[in-house]
């Protein structure tokens, strides 16, 4: 094979870049209603009715226990009657759940509208959507494409996220995600139908779908957002009480953190192909374990802080993007939707579980011990890769 011939199989045609383009907008809108709660609701929630730590840690994870219980019935459905449908229940499921949450006056009614919120649990299907309609060739680069529309949105959330709490307060944040979600259903309509795959006859052998390799894939996503959301519990409180930054400039700490990782993250997404994924993965690994012991000796301190979480943003940004476009290339086609609804459910568990241990250990120990017990997770974490066969 020619460099050239290599060259034009390797670039998207007009119809991927489009279909891709759009995907990443949905998840970037959906996301947003998600991303900009982080960082303010364990902060809002502690002043409501009926707040415990544990009900704290379980209001910033609540989402993730419904994503992962039917990230995988949608992920199946959405093999046997199409993409598009799934994912405009789940618009419809996720805009009822902002609603709740927003007119809720206690912490159980918050709760029960991040449930809610988490029911409409699409990321499979769009992430399936995506691997429909692209070739193998470019599929990681197209995966790549949605990680970054994702991590853009995280971005744009951490600036807007506090600005809006500060000003509006949180309940506009919940407006805010009912709303773009009705702009992500727009959206979808840009989509041509026959991009999708449907077969209402397809065999689901559901064994192929949990196969080694796509497990341990799956492990790795559910230990990145667990200790996502468990430093998520506790960051707010940092920031205001110890460090004594107000809310409304929070963002200012999140975003250049974030900016910085790119210089990080950038180059390890351009050079994972070449170089290799287990590399890349040691080192994100690795990455995560240093922010948090840093976090574990010198969170007094705003420019250790900032380290911290610019070095955290590279190492979990560059596993954001690659972990999943890994999974759709191993996947069986006519079972990427339920393997990637598997995932899914791995990496949101792992968001509930984060917010259980961490409301939890916030209670029992104290705030600073959320890090010292990632920083162990993270090295046995890193410990077992080392061991792992490929």
């Amino acid at each position: 094979m020619t460099i050239e011939k290599k060259f034009v199989e390797n670039k998207m045609l007009n119809e991927e870049r489009k279909v891709v383009g759009v995907v990443a907008l949905i998840a970037m809108f959906r996301m947003f209603g998600l991303f900009a709660l982080l960082p303010v609701l364990s902060l809002y929630v502690s002043e409501l009715k009926h707040a415990t730590p544990f009900l704290i840690g379980m209001s910033v994870g609540a989402y993730g226990l419904t994503q992962a219980i039917f990230q995988i019935p949608l992920g199946m459905l959405s093999d046997k009657i199409g993409r598009k449908s799934v994912i405009c229940l789940g618009l419809f499921i996720f805009i009822l759940g902002s609603l709740v949450a927003a007119y809720s006056n206690t912490i159980y009614g918050v709760i029960a509208g991040r449930f809610l919120q988490g029911a409409g649990a699409i990321s499979a299907t769009l992430a399936a959507l995506l691997a429909d309609a692209t070739r193998k060739e470019v599929r990681t680069k197209s995966m790549a494409f949605l990680g970054i529309g994702i991590g853009s949105s995280f971005l744009i959330a951490l600036i807007f996220g506090p600005i809006i709490a500060a000003i509006f307060g949180v309940r506009a944040l919940f407006f805010m995600a009912a709303v773009v979600a009705v702009v992500a259903i727009f959206l979808l309509l840009l989509i041509p139908s026959n991009l999708t795959k449907t077969n209402t006859r397809v065999q689901l052998k559901i064994k192929e779908a949990f196969k080694t390799k796509l497990l341990i894939i799956d492990l790795h996503i559910f230990l990145l957002h667990l200790i996502l959301t468990m430093i998520f519990v506790v960051i707010p409180f940092l920031l205001l009480d110890q460090l004594q930054i107000p809310l409304i400039d929070h963002w200012k700490m999140y975003v250049f953190s974030l900016l910085c990782s790119l210089a990080v993250t950038i180059p390890m997404i351009v050079n994972d192909g070449r170089v290799g994924k287990r590399i890349y993965l040691f080192l994100s690994i690795s990455l995560l374990l240093f922010s948090q012991l840093i976090m574990v000796f010198y969170s007094n301190s705003q420019l250790m802080v900032f380290f911290s979480l610019a070095i955290f943003f590279a190492g979990f940004n560059f596993m954001e993007a690659s972990l999943p476009a890994r999974l759709s290339i191993l996947a069986n086609d006519e079972l990427r939707g339920t393997s990637l609804g598997i995932f899914s459910s791995f990496q949101f568990l792992g968001a509930f579980s984060g917010g259980l241990l961490g409301g939890w250990l916030m209670a029992l120990l104290g705030s600073q011990d959320i890090f010292i017990f990632t920083s162990i997770l993270i090295l046995f974490w890193l410990v077992s890769l080392m061991y792992a066969k490929d």
